[in-house]
């Protein structure tokens, strides 16, 4: 038996908690930069077609009387981890999903609070006593039954689907409604004559293994609301396949000088994620959006796996080395991938040399007081200057392990 707690327009409703001005009105939460785009809005705007994603210019033409707020990440990251808290009281086997949502296994405890209808009644409301946010709750016989559940009656839910009445609610479901069927892996299926789980649950599996390989059989159990992912608690997550950092710029550059700095600045923020979580990584991704928002990647694999800012840093120089702008970037990013486990606090490179010892020793100071008084505290010459860049905080984001910072 699972439970999902899903936060209601999280971002916004927290800023309209903590202003009593903006209770009622049309509110977007944005980044700092100037042509940051929205990273939620508030019910009373999303009627007005407000959406995640949209810049300002698009939100202030459906909503001419819609506020714009900037993000306050430590308000955000601190009431989460209160509802975490809150959560755990009913149950030791809590997976934080991102930052505000959750998955809950109440299997074993759901008789200590009566049912499980009553338990997500007392959730609700002890979320909304201690932080006056709603949420909305779904229970179901598993992650996939769950989440739909709470996704069926926002805001302020609550929903069960029982096993026996999975079929029921499947048959005639879109299934772009289901967890993790995008827009474009419901044009595919569109394009089968795949529609609703229904129509999924019957299609032949091997026809859908022949399109989407070892996804197709995924996909034809989750159409008959089948899912065999279980709650992972905190601690007992996946090993990282990558970290990485990307910013919208406040404005179009072009020039090297410009683009640099901010690579060095992505490569600093996850090499510095990366010796957090004792993670190593050999293969270096550079992702750049034009002006016109075209996005691409381009990768360079490293003969050593590596967390030294330096080493990510020239690695994504030389990737930039070798394309030929066509016109100004809007957007940068930084991934380290191909991940094995190293030993917390250090860098990648073997302490053979004087200078890669200085080194690694250099980057540990840096990350001990970065740690202790905030990211950037302590940083680089040439990045102690100014910028109005949109470093908004990660949907993804989790209060402890690797998707924490």
């Amino acid at each position: 038996m699972i439970m999902h707690v899903d936060m209601n327009a999280f971002f916004a409703s927290v800023e309209q908690r903590a202003n009593p001005a903006l209770r009622g009105r049309p509110i977007a939460v944005t980044g700092s930069a100037g042509r940051t785009v929205i990273t939620t809005s508030s019910y009373e705007a999303r009627a007005f077609g407000v959406k995640t994603g949209m810049n300002r210019y698009e939100a202030k033409k459906l909503c001419p009387e819609i506020i714009f707020v900037v993000g306050d990440n430590r308000k955000y990251v601190d009431t989460s981890i209160r509802i975490v808290e809150i959560i755990k009281r009913y149950s030791p086997v809590v997976e934080v999903y991102s930052i505000d949502e959750a998955f809950v296994d109440i299997s074993g405890t759901a008789s200590l609070f009566g049912t499980p209808l009553e338990m997500g009644a007392s959730i609700k409301r002890d979320i909304k006593e201690a932080t006056g946010l709603d949420c909305s709750v779904g229970v179901g016989p598993n992650k996939l039954i769950a989440k739909l559940a709470g996704e069926m009656e926002k805001p302020d839910g609550l929903v069960i689907i029982e096993t026996h009445e999975v079929e029921a609610v499947l048959k005639d479901l879109p299934v772009k409604e289901l967890w993790g069927i995008g827009s474009k892996l419901t044009k595919h299926l569109g394009a089968m004559g795949v529609r609703t789980c229904g129509e999924l649950a019957v299609f032949p599996v091997r026809e859908l293994k022949a399109r989407f390989g070892i996804v197709g059989e995924k996909l034809s159990l989750m159409g008959r609301g089948i899912y065999e992912g279980a709650v992972v608690p905190e601690g007992r997550e996946p090993g990282a396949k990558s970290v990485g950092h990307s910013t919208t710029l406040p404005r179009d550059v072009s020039d090297s000088v410009s683009i640099n700095r901010y690579l060095l600045k992505l490569s600093e923020m996850v090499g510095a994620r990366a010796r957090r979580h004792a993670l190593k990584g050999r293969k270096v991704t550079l992702t750049l959006r034009y002006s016109d928002f075209y996005t691409f990647t381009r990768q360079r694999t490293l003969v050593d796996s590596t967390n030294d800012t330096h080493t990510v840093y020239k690695a994504v120089r030389k990737i930039l080395a070798s394309i030929e702008l066509r016109s100004a970037v809007r957007l940068i990013g930084v991934t380290l991938s191909d991940m094995t486990e190293g030993v917390a606090g250090q860098s990648a490179q073997l302490d053979l040399f004087e200078d890669e010892e200085r080194s690694g020793a250099l980057l540990e100071a840096m990350d001990s007081i970065n740690r202790e008084y905030g990211r950037f505290t302590l940083t680089w010459g040439s990045l102690f200057v100014d910028d109005d860049a949109s470093w908004v905080i990660a949907p993804s984001w989790r209060p402890t392990g690797v998707r924490r910072y």
